[in-house]
């Protein structure tokens, strides 16, 4: 029993890990925006990978997470300020503010997060798990088109293909339910 715990916390490291590297390729775009997004994206990805390590395997010190949420803070400030000239920056904005609400919430229980007793799940947690999960689904509804309507595209780089960044988006998007789920 105790490998089979610890095999969706690496399935969901490596998910994290594969979609923060390919964020770090799509910097590469010559398209500045796109550079900026993949940016923040691959910080996304790899906190997130560095969030999900089991804890069976690493307990980081418990100055990491306030480390965590003082990283993230500083994204969610650049989040909003971009929040200004494009709405996709709300989408960041809600996974910074996120991933701070979830290192906050580790250093607060570092014994580990299982313990909600009979008060059932947080507000903020219920709250981020709702729009976390409209937000895998609205995404994956819009891939399906996408990716039929790409087979012909070939002038367009790999790391520039706009399916490709929203299946990043998408695979960001489950591994925070996942690790929502899990606080």
């Amino acid at each position: 029993m105790h490998g089979g715990a610890v095999s969706p916390g690496w399935l969901l490291v490596a998910l994290c890990a594969a979609t923060g590297a390919y964020c770090l390729l799509r910097m590469r775009s010559p398209v500045e925006e796109q550079r900026r997004a993949a940016g923040g994206e691959a910080l996304m990805g790899f906190g997130m990978a560095a969030m999900a390590v089991p804890a069976a395997v690493f307990t980081p010190p418990s100055w990491t997470w306030p480390v965590y949420a003082g990283v993230f803070g500083a994204a969610a400030l650049r989040a909003l300020w971009g929040a200004r000239r494009s709405p996709h920056h709300l989408h960041h904005l809600l996974g910074t503010a996120a991933m701070v609400y979830m290192a906050l919430a580790m250093a607060a229980s570092p014994a580990h997060h299982h313990e909600h007793g009979d008060s059932g799940v947080p507000l903020v947690t219920g709250v981020l798990l709702l729009y976390f999960a409209g937000y895998v689904l609205l995404s994956g509804i819009r891939l399906v088109p996408v990716t039929g309507a790409a087979v012909g595209g070939g002038s367009v780089g790999w790391g520039d293909r706009p399916e490709l960044a929203r299946a990043c988006r998408l695979s960001m998007g489950i591994g925070m339910v996942a690790m929502l789920l899990t606080l």
